[in-house]
């Protein structure tokens, strides 16, 4: 596997690349720092390259793979990040200073996510899951507790609503659904390998899917009816930040404003017979 600075090892081995590797590289010196939140169809489209290529670039360089090698650039570009702070760099901060800085890149994930809101697809979000008789929400990883939330949110307004954990449930469900039933999967990356064999289950088996995730040009994005894009640049060196939940948290409250603007007189409904029976537990 590839060691030290990537952008070293590529400034090295440039006259030895193909014509069509050597766009990858001039791009990815020109972007170091926002080369590393990129999936890999992203990075193609921005180098004017087939995927395959980007493919053959990481090996070439010595990485397993295209996920090896955005971890190498996020380590090779660490000291330029202006996200979250690590225990490295908040080293003589104060509390207060580093709860400023945390509370700037959370507030971040939330505008970016605002600005990249298409309200269109967050409209046919609604209308997907106004029709469906059951709807699944899924995740994985940190991912799953968003997906759990939503299950949770969504059951206030509707009993149609369940989370399924665990990924064997998930293909599970997925292959007992049909045309009737409705995915709400999360994924920041959109690209993980249990997700894309439950939604190709269940899109075979009819089921209308929403992905929510950071990437829309991804395997889960190609499979799904509707994506929905949040933002917050999440490092591979971030393994589930929370500025990134936070702006799947923010995607997931549009999406239950819309669906209740659609029925608010039995969703209303709905939350009183919901908070009376929950009265009960209360001391």
């Amino acid at each position: 596997m590839g060691t030290g600075n990537v952008f070293e090892t590529i400034s090295q081995q440039y006259y030895e690349l193909t014509a069509s590797e050597k766009k990858t590289a001039d791009y990815l010196m020109a972007h170091q720092e926002e080369s590393q939140y990129m999936s890999i169809a992203e990075l193609a489209e921005e180098s004017g390259v087939a995927e395959a290529t980007i493919s053959r670039f990481c090996r070439r360089l010595g990485y397993k793979g295209y996920n090896a090698f955005k971890l190498a650039i996020a380590n090779s570009t660490a000291h330029l990040q202006p996200g979250a702070p690590t225990l490295s760099d908040t080293e003589g901060d104060s509390l207060e200073e580093v709860a400023r800085r945390l509370c700037a890149v959370d507030s971040a994930a939330i505008a970016q996510t605002l600005e990249l809101l298409d309200c269109a697809a967050v409209r046919k979000a609604a209308d997907l899951l106004e029709r469906a008789e059951r709807v699944c929400c899924m995740g994985q990883g940190g991912s799953m507790l968003i997906a759990s939330e939503a299950a949770h949110l969504f059951s206030a307004a509707s009993g149609k609503f369940f989370a399924v954990s665990d990924s064997h449930m998930q293909m599970i469900r997925a292959a007992n659904m049909g045309e009737r039933d409705a995915v709400l999967f999360f994924s920041y990356s959109g690209a993980t390998r249990d997700m894309v064999e439950t939604l190709q289950v269940a899109r075979e088996r009819g089921a209308r899917i929403i992905l929510i995730t950071r990437f829309p040009k991804s395997p889960g994005g190609a499979l799904a009816d509707v994506v929905l894009r949040c933002g917050a640049n999440e490092s591979p060196l971030q393994i589930g930040s929370v500025a990134a939940k936070l702006a799947q948290l923010f995607l997931l409250d549009v999406l239950y404003a819309e669906f209740c603007r659609r029925a608010p007189v039995a969703c209303e409904e709905s939350r009183e017979r919901i908070a009376a029976a929950l009265a009960e537990k209360h001391l």
